[in-house]
């Protein structure tokens, strides 16, 4: 999200991953191949592996939808309980601008 990878640039291997983050070089691994089964990264055979042309936005895609369920979906669960309607929620939302 911050930029660090751009697309198509190598990522760093599952034993540097596993040395940098001092976690076990399978969870390592299992965590790359989540991000392979996802298409955010591809493995380019005895070459390694790389970010995949559209990842940033097939991230945030996907995390605006956790947003909604996580965030969004219980403010409204709970602005019901209290009464709160829709105009006074985007009023609160506006006085944070």
């Amino acid at each position: 999200m911050k930029g660090n990878l751009k697309e198509e640039e190598q990522v760093i291997s599952t034993n540097q991953f596993a040395a940098v983050y001092k976690i076990n070089p399978s969870t390592a691994g299992k965590g790359l191949n989540i991000l392979v089964d996802q298409n955010i990264i591809y493995k380019k055979r005895g070459i390694g592996m790389f970010v995949s042309s559209g990842a940033k936005a097939m991230i945030i895609e996907k995390r605006k939808g956790e947003f909604y369920t996580e965030y969004i979906q219980n403010l409204i669960f709970e602005a019901k309980k209290l009464g709160i309607t829709k105009e006074e929620i985007i009023e609160m939302i506006e006085r944070e601008k």
